[in-house]
């Protein structure tokens, strides 16, 4: 397996911690040395093993804080096809 390549290029802001010293941090991430994205995820506390989490673009980030602020937001999403 090829190693995964990371660079935290920019920390935003931790959500949280757990007992064992990992914190849920928001950060821009250049992975495998590429444009950096905003990452959310659980970090161990020297930054060296990290857990799974999510990249989003800045437009992801743009409807996420709309959504978390009660906004609506126009999609592409056939209401029709989801379960």
């Amino acid at each position: 397996m090829a190693e995964l390549k990371f660079e935290i290029t920019k920390h935003i802001g931790i959500l949280s911690e757990n007992a064992r010293g990992w914190t849920k941090e928001l950060n821009m991430v250049s992975w495998n040395e590429r444009e950096p994205k905003y990452d959310l995820r659980e970090w161990s506390p020297d930054h060296s093993r990290m857990g799974k989490g999510i990249t989003l673009t800045e437009e992801d980030v743009t409807a996420l804080k709309a959504l978390l602020n009660g906004e609506e937001i126009e999609d592409d999403i056939d209401e029709d096809m989801m379960l």
